[in-house]
C-alpha cells in the first residue's frame, strides 16, 4: 500500500501537507483493518476512509488546532473524527501519537527509497557503458596522487561500480530493517488491543507492505539512524567518485570534462573560464549528507519506551537526510551522463614518465636472473643516477647488472605502458556486466 500523496519530490517529501496526509492514510488503514477484525463497527471504516483527506478536515483548521494543542496527531484525529460524523467515534482506536507519526514517516521514506534506487539504477547503467567503452583506454594509475602503474579507465570505473554495489547492499539491509510497522499502542505492548493486538499488528503491516517487530514500540530510533548512516555511506562512495572526476578535470590533467550546454559561462570576470557545473553540486550534496551520520547516531539514544527529545532530533535529521539522498542520487546520475573522456590525453599522461610507470614489468623480467629485491634496487638506482637528457632506456643500460640481462629492445617493450595494464580490460568488462545486473535488480525492486 502506498501513501495517498501524488507526485512526491525531494522538496515535498516531508512537507507539512505530505506528512499530514501520510498520518491520515495510517488512520484510515487502521480503521479498515480493525473493522475487518471486528474491533470497530464495519461501517465505521468507510466513513473514516472517506474523511481521511486534507480537503475534508481542512488544512487551515488543522494548522490552527495544532497551534493550540501542540499535539499534531491529537488535532488531526479530532478533526478527522468530526469530518467522519458518527463514524468518527472510532478514529485512532487504541493507537498513540508516535505509532502514527513513525508509520507515516516510514512509508514516506520508502517512497524516497524507491526514487533513490531508480536513480542509482540509471547511474549504474551509465557506469556500465563507461567501463565497457573504455575497457582498454590507457591511463595512469595513481597512488598517493603519483603515477603508479598503467591501467585503463574502464578499470577505474570498475572500482567505482563495485564500491557502489556495496553501498546498495548496505542500503538493502538498512531498508529491510527500517521498513517495519512500529504500531503497538502507547508503549509497544499493545495494551489497548487486548488479545487481538498481535493479529492487528500483523494485518496492518501486511496492508502497508511492511515487516513486523516483536516489540512494535516507540523507541525504535536506531532503525532510522541505521538507514541514515547507510545513506551517509552511499554519499561517501558517490563523493569519492565525484572527487576523482573533479580532479581529472583539472586543466593540467585534462582527462575528463563535463559536456555543458551551449551558453554556459564559467566566470563573470574571466572570459576564458568554463568551470565544471555538475560535479561540484554532487560534491556539495554528498559532503552534507555524509555529515549527517553523526547526528543520526545521537537519535538512537532514546530513554525507556519513548523519548520526545530524541524524536525531535530524529525528525530534523531524517527530514534533511532522505530528501538530500534523493537529490544526490539524481544529480549523480545526471553528472555521469555528462562525462566526456579524453582518451588521447589519458594516453599522453600515461607516457609522461617516459616509461618509468611500467618499470615494475622490467623488474619482474630481471627478477628471475637477479632476485626480485636486487632487480628493484638496480632499476631504482639507475633512475636516481639518470644523466640529464638521457632516455630511460639509456639510463637503465648504464647499469652493468641490467645491461647484462636485457638489451635496449627488451627494455623498450617492457616500458611500453600500453602493454602493461594487467587484467584491467577483463575486470572492466566484468564490472560492466555486474553494473547492468545490479541496475536490473534495482529496477525490479521498485516495480
Amino acid at each position: 500500500m502506498k501513501i495517498g500523496t501524488p507526485e512526491l519530490t525531494p522538496h515535498t517529501l516531508f512537507a507539512r501537507e505530505t506528512l499530514w496526509q501520510s498520518w491520515l492514510d495510517v488512520e484510515a488503514a487502521l480503521a479498515e483493518v480493525q473493522a475487518e477484525m471486528g474491533m470497530i463497527p464495519a461501517t465505521a471504516a468507510s466513513g473514516i476512509r472517506k474523511a481521511a483527506t486534507l480537503d475534508a478536515i481542512g488544512i487551515d483548521a488543522l494548522q490552527a488546532d495544532i497551534a493550540v494543542t501542540h499535539a499534531p496527531i491529537l488535532s488531526l484525529t479530532r478533526l478527522l473524527a468530526r469530518a467522519a460524523g458518527e463514524d468518527g467515534a472510532w478514529v485512532h482506536w487504541g493507537a498513540t501519537t508516535q505509532n502514527v507519526m513513525q508509520t507515516g514517516r516510514i512509508l514516506l521514506i520508502r517512497e524516497a527509497d524507491g526514487a533513490i534506487r531508480r536513480a542509482l539504477s540509471a547511474a549504474l547503467l551509465r557506469l556500465a557503458d563507461l567501463a565497457q567503452t573504455h575497457a582498454q583506454t590507457l591511463m595512469p594509475g595513481r597512488t598517493n596522487r603519483q603515477h603508479a602503474l598503467p591501467i585503463t579507465f574502464g578499470f577505474k570505473v570498475a572500482g567505482w561500480i563495485e564500491e557502489l554495489s556495496r553501498a546498495v547492499d548496505r542500503l538493502d539491509c538498512g531498508g529491510r530493517r527500517l521498513f517495519v510497522l512500529p504500531f503497538g499502542g502507547a508503549v509497544g505492548a499493545m495494551h489497548a488491543f487486548g488479545p487481538q493486538g498481535q493479529e492487528l499488528n500483523t494485518r496492518l503491516a501486511q496492508r502497508f507492505g511492511l515487516g513486523t517487530l516483536l516489540v512494535p514500540g516507540r523507541a525504535i530510533n536506531d532503525l532510522f539512524a541505521d538507514y541514515v548512516v547507510q545513506l551517509s555511506l552511499l554519499a561517501m562512495s558517490v563523493e569519492r567518485i565525484a572527487a576523482e572526476l573533479y580532479l581529472l578535470m583539472t586543466e593540467e590533467i585534462g582527462e575528463i570534462s563535463e559536456t555543458l550546454d551551449a551558453g554556459t559561462v564559467g566566470s563573470s570576470t574571466m572570459p576564458h573560464k568554463v568551470n565544471p557545473k555538475y560535479v561540484v553540486r554532487v560534491l556539495a550534496d554528498a559532503a552534507e549528507l555524509r555529515s549527517l551520520a553523526a547526528p543520526a547516531m545521537e537519535t538512537g539514544r532514546s530513554s525507556h519506551e519513548g523519548d520526545s527529545a530524541t524524536n525531535q532530533l530524529l525528525g530534523a535529521v531524517t527530514d534533511r537526510a532522505v530528501p538530500l539522498a534523493w537529490t544526490l542520487a539524481e544529480r549523480f546520475e545526471g553528472l555521469l551522463g555528462r562525462i566526456a573522456v579524453n582518451a588521447p590525453r589519458m594516453a599522453q599522461n600515461a607516457g609522461l614518465t617516459g616509461g618509468a610507470i611500467a618499470t615494475e614489468r622490467l623488474m619482474m623480467l630481471l627478477a628471475p636472473k637477479t632476485g626480485r629485491a636486487a632487480a628493484h634496487d638496480l632499476i631504482h638506482h639507475a633512475l636516481e643516477r639518470r644523466p640529464e637528457g638521457a632516455t630511460l632506456a639509456q639510463a637503465l643500460l648504464t647499469e652493468p647488472d641490467i645491461a647484462r640481462h636485457v638489451d635496449a629492445a627488451q627494455i623498450d617493450r617492457a616500458l611500453d605502458p600500453a602493454g602493461y595494464c594487467g587484467d584491467s580490460a577483463r575486470i572492466a568488462g566484468d564490472a560492466a556486466q555486474m553494473a547492468r545486473q545490479l541496475a536490473a535488480a534495482l529496477s525490479d525492486q521498485i516495480r
